[in-house]
């Protein structure tokens, strides 16, 4: 074996369920240091035999998940009958649970990742909030389930993520009135837009905190009660112009605020 191992992931689908498994062995050996080389959608023979041939030529180990029980035996026989080390990840467990069951397996792969599109959704959904925080890129506008506007500290992150998890993609666009806001956010349908409201006074606390927290005197233009009005004052005729509903955010938890804009948007 060489210093690093090198592992054929064969699989009929992806091949993620055995190259986690496999990683997962690897990381007890060798400092965890080791080469994979996934090869998916596995359908015959042909495939298999080249796999096989590298493994040999290498001194490679071979891992798969294969659903099909003649393409599994296959395999098995070959990679015996070559000296090859192949680790069956599906086959002991499906035939246990085949026993247990007293059913047959349904063969078909990938089944996992149908089972799981919810779990896509939300992975998709919240990339989607990291890509389109805080007005980077207003290409986002357009393609969000939801577009959440604010001043700076109306927790417009911590927000889009929250409902990122509920599966909804969330762009956000900070409110300054220096800047004009993109021009997007005046073409889309107004129901998608929520405006967050917050006190005067409620923001100049945290504001004045976040400060703190960044180690700066609390008496920055940023926590002055006077830009302030003036920022909020801008939000309002911002909000006026797209025509878009608000939720004032001054005194509710995150999960709050959410399950409200939830509820609006339905």
């Amino acid at each position: 074996m060489h210093d690093k191992p090198l592992v054929y992931v064969l699989s009929d689908s992806v091949g993620e369920t055995a190259e986690l498994v496999i990683k997962a062995g690897l990381s007890q050996f060798n400092n965890g240091e080791y080469k994979i080389q996934r090869v998916p959608y596995v359908e015959d023979k042909e495939t298999i035999d080249e796999t096989l041939q590298l493994a040999a030529e290498k001194e490679g180990v071979i891992g798969f998940t294969l659903v099909d029980p003649e393409l599994r035996s296959y395999v098995n026989e070959q990679a015996n009958a070559m000296n090859i080390e192949a680790i069956d990840i599906m086959g002991p467990m499906m035939d246990a649970m085949k026993r247990s069951f007293n059913s047959d397996p349904r063969l078909e792969p990938g089944l996992v990742h149908q089972l799981d599109e919810d779990y896509f959704k939300r992975v998709e959904a919240i990339e989607f909030a990291v890509k389109y925080n805080d007005g980077r890129d207003p290409r986002g506008i357009a393609r969000a389930d939801i577009i959440l506007i604010g001043v700076s500290r109306t927790s417009k992150t911590p927000l889009s993520q929250y409902l990122a998890h509920k599966r909804l993609k969330v762009a956000n666009v900070p409110i300054v009135p220096e800047v004009d806001p993109p021009e997007e956010l005046f073409d889309i349908n107004p129901d998608k837009c929520i405006g967050l409201r917050i006190s005067a006074a409620k923001l100049n606390d945290i504001r004045k905190e976040r400060l703190k927290a960044l180690g700066l005197g609390d008496q920055a233009t940023y926590a002055n009660m006077e830009r302030i009005q003036q920022e909020l004052q801008y939000f309002d005729e911002v909000v006026e112009k797209i025509g878009c509903r608000v939720v004032d955010v001054s005194h509710k938890a995150v999960e709050e605020t959410a399950n409200t804009i939830m509820r609006m948007i339905k």
